[in-house]
C-alpha cells in the first residue's frame, strides 16, 4: 500500500528471478499505459534497486494491480478526510469539488454532480447537470495540507448524466487525441518549461508588483531570493510523484523557471496543471505571490511556456521534419489557444519571445528551436506559448498539427539561421508574422478548417466568441 509520503510499498516480496534475488523496495510510482509507455493506467510500477546501483536504466520493475478498493483502503490507513476531484474549464482554470471518504464509492460508481452553467465554456442553464468521475490512478496527496485529516486530489473526467463524455472536457479531448495518434502508430512526448514571477505581498496579504529580487539570469543567492521557494517547490513536487528536472533564476527581476523531464502527453499536461498550484501555494506560504501571466511587468521579459515535443518512432528524420512543418503550418490558427489573453500579445516579439513563423537549430530568436540533442532527447521546442494556455488544448493541437504535417508529407521550410531580433525589415518581410493581437488570433482560429476539425464547436466558440 501507499505510505504517508506518497510512495507505495510491497509486503516483503522477494523476486527470485533477479540475479541475485532481491527484496522489492518501492522508491517511486510510475503509471504505465497499456502499451508500456509512461502514462496512466491500472498498474503501479515499483523500482527495485539493482546491483548496478540506482542509475537510470539500471532498475528492474515489479507490477501490481491498482484498484478502487486499494484507494479506499488507503483512505482509511492514511487518515484521508477530503478528496478533491480536480478538473478545469476550457481555458485551463483549475476547479475542484471536495468529497468526504464515505462518498468515494458512490463517486466511483455514479459520479458527482455539479452545476456546469457556472463553469466557463461548459454551457448555460438549459442543460447544466454534468458529472465528475474520479480517476483512481491519478491520486496524489497534497503535501502542504495537514498530515492528520489528509487531503488528496484525483483528476476527474466529465460526463453527461447518461455517462457520455462531455465534449468540452479538454483533458478528455487530449486523451482522445493521444489514442487516435496511437492507432496511426505515433506517440508524442512533451516537456514543459514554465516561467513565473515572485512578487511581494502587502500588509494585507495582497499581491504587489514589487519583485522579490533584482537578480538576473542564473544568478545565485543572496541576489537570488527565489532560491528557497524553487527548492521547496521541487521537493513538494517530488512528494507528489512529479519529476522536476531543473530550476533557476530567469532574466527578469524576481523571475524564475522550473523545467520538467519529458513525459507522455497526458502526464505532462497533468504535471503542468499541478505545477502552477504547487508554485502558487508554496510562494504564498513564503510571503510571495506567484504570477504566471504572460507579461507581468511592462519593461521586463514576459513569462513563457516553452513546450518541448518529441515523437516515436524517433529514428525517422522525415517524420520529425514533417512534424515540425505541420506545427509551422497551423501555428497562426493555434495561437488563440496558446496565447489566450490580451496580455499575451505584449510579450510576443520582444525579450526572446518570437514574433514570426520560423525555425532553426539552437536559435532562441525563432518560433521553433531544435535543441542540440539526439536519440530519445531529439525534440522541437515551441517558444510562443505562455503559461495562461490550457496545456490539454495546447498539447492536443500540437499533436493534431504534427499528424497534419506527417499525413500530408509537408516539406520543412528552410531554416532561418539568423537572429530575428536584430534583422532588418527587408529580411523580416520574408517571414509570416504571428497574430499581433488577441482579436487577430481569434479571427485566425475561427477561419481555420484545421481548428474546426480538431476542436468541438463549444470549445471553439468559447475562445472566439469575443473576437
Amino acid at each position: 500500500m501507499r505510505t504517508a509520503n506518497g510512495v507505495y510499498r510491497a509486503n516483503s516480496a522477494i523476486n527470485n528471478n533477479l540475479n541475485p534475488p532481491q527484496k522489492i523496495i518501492a522508491s517511486q510510482i510510475i503509471l504505465l499505459d497499456s502499451c508500456g509507455g509512461f502514462g496512466y493506467d491500472s498498474y503501479i510500477m515499483l523500482h527495485i534497486p539493482c546491483a548496478g546501483g540506482p542509475a537510470e536504466g539500471k532498475r528492474e520493475v515489479y507490477a501490481l494491480e491498482y484498484s478502487q478498493n486499494e484507494i479506499l483502503q488507503y483512505m482509511k490507513e492514511e487518515d484521508v478526510k477530503f478528496i478533491r476531484l480536480a478538473f478545469c474549464d476550457v481555458f485551463g482554470r483549475q476547479k475542484n469539488i471536495s468529497v468526504m471518504p464515505e462518498e468515494l464509492p458512490r463517486a466511483f460508481r455514479y459520479g458527482v454532480a455539479f452545476d456546469a452553467s457556472s463553469i466557463a465554456g461548459f454551457g448555460d442553464e438549459t442543460r447544466s447537470d454534468l458529472f465528475l468521475h474520479p480517476e483512481p490512478e491519478t491520486i496524489t496527496a497534497l503535501p502542504w495540507r495537514p498530515e492528520h485529516g489528509r487531503v488528496v486530489r484525483m483528476n476527474a473526467s466529465v460526463t453527461y448524466p447518461d455517462g457520455a463524455p462531455f465534449e468540452a472536457d479538454t483533458r478528455g479531448l487530449l486523451k482522445k487525441t493521444v489514442a487516435e495518434a496511437a492507432e496511426k502508430g505515433y506517440a508524442f512526448s512533451f516537456g514543459a518549461e514554465q516561467e513565473f514571477y515572485l512578487f511581494r505581498l502587502d500588509e494585507n496579504g495582497e499581491p504587489t508588483k514589487t519583485p522579490c529580487d533584482n537578480a538576473g539570469y542564473m544568478d545565485i543567492a543572496p541576489e537570488d531570493k527565489g532560491e528557497n521557494v524553487r527548492r521547496e517547490v521541487c521537493l513538494t513536487l517530488e512528494q507528489m510523484g512529479l519529476r522536476p528536472e531543473s530550476s533557476h533564476h530567469e532574466e527578469g527581476p524576481g523571475q524564475n523557471e522550473i523545467d520538467f523531464r519529458y513525459a507522455d502527453a497526458l502526464k505532462a499536461a497533468d504535471q503542468a496543471m499541478i505545477f502552477q498550484t504547487a508554485v502558487k501555494t508554496v510562494a504564498h506560504r513564503n510571503g510571495y505571490h506567484a504570477d504566471f501571466s504572460a507579461k507581468p511587468l511592462p519593461n521586463a521579459p514576459g513569462n513563457g511556456f516553452h513546450i518541448n515535443m518529441s515523437m516515436q518512432p524517433e529514428n525517422d528524420p522525415a517524420l520529425f521534419s514533417a512534424m515540425i512543418a505541420g506545427v509551422l503550418a497551423q501555428v497562426n490558427a493555434m495561437t488563440a489557444f496558446l496565447n489566450p489573453t490580451e496580455n499575451s500579445y505584449l510579450r510576443l516579439g520582444s525579450n526572446k519571445a518570437p514574433g514570426y513563423v520560423s525555425w532553426s537549430h539552437e536559435n532562441r530568436s525563432q518560433l521553433i528551436r531544435i535543441p542540440a540533442a539526439a536519440g530519445e532527447y531529439r525534440r522541437m521546442e515551441l517558444r510562443s506559448p505562455d503559461p495562461m494556455a490550457n496545456p490539454y488544448l495546447a498539447f492536443t493541437l500540437m499533436i493534431r498539427a504534427a499528424l497534419y504535417g506527417i499525413e500530408n508529407r509537408l516539406p520543412l521550410p528552410p531554416a532561418a539561421d539568423l537572429n530575428l531580433f536584430t534583422a532588418d525589415n527587408t529580411t523580416l518581410a520574408r517571414f509570416r508574422k504571428l497574430p499581433g493581437t488577441l482579436r487577430e488570433a481569434r479571427a485566425a482560429a475561427a477561419a481555420s478548417d484545421f481548428i474546426r476539425d480538431c476542436l468541438p464547436p463549444a470549445v471553439l466558440k468559447a475562445f472566439t466568441a469575443q473576437g
